[in-house]
């Protein structure tokens, strides 16, 4: 995650609330966050929660103008998100190919077991938990590969991402898409791997 100063547990949790509506619509486009309804609404003063909206707004999420306050931000327009998309498959692939010569037992298990909770949010048509578990997955892979550096360059392009796609219906494809990327892992097969992140990347 973006390391914009220290941040506490309760400011993460903050986040990972105030994240989750928005990805969802939940927080519609354009809805204007205000620090004193936020503090009230989570029983902190306003100081955590400008710091939890500087954070969603380093990583896209919302955005800042003056006097007018802080709101959720705009969907990015087709052309951005293509590009976006490009520069994140960009980032993965390299991820996958350090990761095929480089990856562990821990790496593999670690990943399984990342895939394990994919499935059971599946299973339980529990779709943010599932975005969530996708996320992490996907983290993973490019942290082991480039470090907390990659990572702050990556994380806001997924999270925009998954911002302009909603709570799109999941199903065991998906879940399979990201197996299949853990056994081609499992063969030092890069060329399998990638092939099969292009197909879950789209």
């Amino acid at each position: 995650m973006l390391n914009v100063r220290r941040i506490s547990s309760i400011q993460s949790q903050i986040a990972d609330i105030l994240r989750a509506e928005i990805i969802s619509g939940e927080l519609p486009v354009g809805e204007k966050l205000n620090e004193l309804e936020l503090a009230k609404r989570f029983g902190v003063s306003r100081g955590p929660i400008r710091d939890v909206l500087l954070l969603l707004g380093k990583e896209g999420l919302t955005l800042t103008k003056g006097s007018a306050g802080t709101c959720v931000a705009q969907p990015m327009d087709s052309k951005v998100e293509k590009v976006l998309n490009d520069v994140r498959l960009k980032i993965e692939e390299f991820a996958i190919k350090q990761l095929k010569q480089d990856a562990t037992h821990d790496d593999i298990a670690n990943l399984e077991s990342i895939l394990n909770r994919m499935s059971l949010h599946c299973d339980r048509a529990e779709s943010m938990d599932f975005i969530n578990a996708d996320i992490d997955f996907h983290k993973y892979c490019v942290e082991q590969a480039g470090g907390t550096d990659l990572v702050n360059v990556w994380y806001p392009i997924v999270l925009r991402m998954h911002m302009n796609k909603g709570l799109a219906e999941i199903n065991a494809h998906d879940v399979e898409e990201h197996a299949a990327i853990i056994n081609a892992l499992k063969e030092k097969d890069s060329k399998a791997a990638i092939t099969a992140l292009r197909q879950n990347i789209k």
